[in-house]
């Protein structure tokens, strides 16, 4: 499947605003609405397009309810084989405070952004997860005092490669 310059304009365009009419998303492509929709459609069929979501702000939620703590956890697992890594990472990604998790190298095996209530709640999760594991090596857990920068948007660069 071959993508051209209309197709990148609107993959930039709904990852600003996804929530944009089939009519603005058009207009501000420079095609038609029709062939704007079908567009957009074989984006999505081709998988560029995974889901669409409402981005919550974190801190305008942590103080309508009062708490949240943001933490960045390093896991360092004993054994690195194959299976061990794929049973962490499955019991990571099962954990609904845990909203990123990276298998990288060098250094830990686990990078974890987490997102919990509070401190209690973040001790819970790490008994869970991280003590009841007897593969879990090392965690460094970094809690957050402020976040200068959040953003979900994919550079796309200036012109697409050649497929």
């Amino acid at each position: 499947m071959e993508f051209d310059v209309i197709d990148w304009h609107l993959l930039n365009l709904l990852q600003h605003d996804a929530a944009a009419s089939n009519q603005a998303l058009a207009e501000r492509a420079g095609v038609s609405p029709p062939t704007a929709l079908r567009r957009v459609r074989r984006l999505h069929q081709a998988g560029l397009i995974t889901r669409t979501v409402a981005l919550l702000d974190e801190d305008r939620l942590a103080a309508l309810q009062g708490h949240g703590l943001s933490a960045i956890a390093e896991v360092t697992l004993d054994r690195q084989g194959a299976e061990h890594l794929a049973a962490f990472e499955r019991r990571a990604v099962a954990e609904s405070a845990v909203q990123q998790c990276w298998r990288v190298a060098p250094g830990p095996d686990f990078m974890l952004v987490l997102r919990v209530g509070d401190m209690p709640a973040y001790q819970v999760l790490a008994e869970r997860l991280f003590t009841q594991d007897a593969n879990v090596r090392n965690v460094r857990t970094f809690f957050a005092t402020r976040r200068a920068k959040f953003s979900t948007e994919v550079p796309l660069g200036a012109a697409p490669r050649d497929t």
